[in-house]
């Protein structure tokens, strides 16, 4: 054998996943191409029926009824958000739908927190007895919960107040749950070490745990957000005064006499959905960060 041992080569697999190359869809231009080509086909079938929907609000009714397969069937006019702006209290609404969405959110979240630290860290007796009937509660259908809940709110005196809208959407097991299965992960000798320097339980919960915990409650934050202010179902039960109801129950309340009007209905859908694309534009890399960083896509 020679004495000069001659390099060995290096793999090409190693090197390209050193160089952050793709390994699933291959080296060269054509790969790229192809996944870039995909996409593209994925996103413009997504945007779909978000683009038929404003040209549909875009057109007057007459347009909207005549028979073809193009979205575009007449001249472009603003007379079904004319209309709905018109006969509805948009502005009300609005302000009642961010004042549900943030209470709720609010709520939600430092509750769940809590709980689920509590029953991450807690050695309380019936601590799985309660956990076991928290994790069942997220198979319970919530429109099982409907009458129950409006029994309650009349008990109470509630029905048409905010308190009647809100509290009832702040029990969210499955959020308990999420952050539960995260706090289970947080390393347990950053909080040993601080209640060796005297921190008290809730000391430790608000410096060490929720710090190292920002992703998944934002995540959570963010999906409670989204379902309180689309939630048509209980504040549509719960609410009878139009100066109380939320942006998807009042704008549902604005109807023609005439049936159903297609280009009322998307103009009304595309104004509930306006604040939510307005606040995922502003907030997109926080959003896709978050549930990068938890996996909350799949769940």
């Amino acid at each position: 054998m020679s004495a000069t041992a001659t390099p060995l080569r290096p793999q090409r697999g190693s090197a390209a996943e050193a160089a952050g190359s793709p390994l699933l869809l291959g080296h060269g231009r054509m790969p790229r191409v192809l996944a870039g080509t995909a996409l593209a086909v994925l996103a413009a079938v997504w945007l779909l029926p978000f683009v038929w929907a404003v040209a549909t609000s875009l057109q007057s009714e007459q347009d909207v009824a005549t028979p073809g397969l193009s979205p575009l069937k007449g001249a472009l006019t603003t007379d079904a958000y004319r209309q709905i702006l018109e006969r509805g209290n948009v502005t009300v609404w609005a302000f009642n739908s961010l004042l549900v969405a943030g209470l709720v959110t609010l709520i939600t979240v430092a509750v769940s927190t809590l709980a689920a630290y509590g029953f991450s860290r807690g050695t309380f007796r019936g601590r799985r007895t309660l956990l076991a009937v928290t994790v069942a509660a997220i198979m319970v259908p919530p429109q099982l919960l409907v009458v129950p809940l409006f029994e309650q709110m009349l008990l109470f005196d509630l029905v048409d107040t905010y308190a009647a809208v809100i509290l009832p959407q702040v029990v969210a097991p499955m959020t308990v749950f999420v952050l539960k299965r995260f706090f289970d992960g947080v390393p347990r000798e950053l909080e040993d070490a601080a209640r060796t320097d005297g921190a008290s339980e809730f000391r430790v919960f608000l410096s060490i745990v929720l710090p190292l915990s920002r992703p998944i409650v934002a995540a959570v934050a963010i999906f409670v957000f989204i379902g309180a202010w689309n939630n048509f179902m209980w504040p549509f039960i719960v609410t009878n005064d139009p100066d109380l109801m939320t942006l998807p129950v009042g704008l549902a309340t604005v109807k023609d006499a005439y049936g159903v009007q297609y280009a009322q209905s998307m103009a009304s859908a595309l104004l509930a959905a306006l604040p939510l694309l307005v606040v995922f534009l502003l907030f997109q890399r926080r959003i896709v960060s978050s549930v990068a960083t938890t996996g909350l896509g799949g769940s």
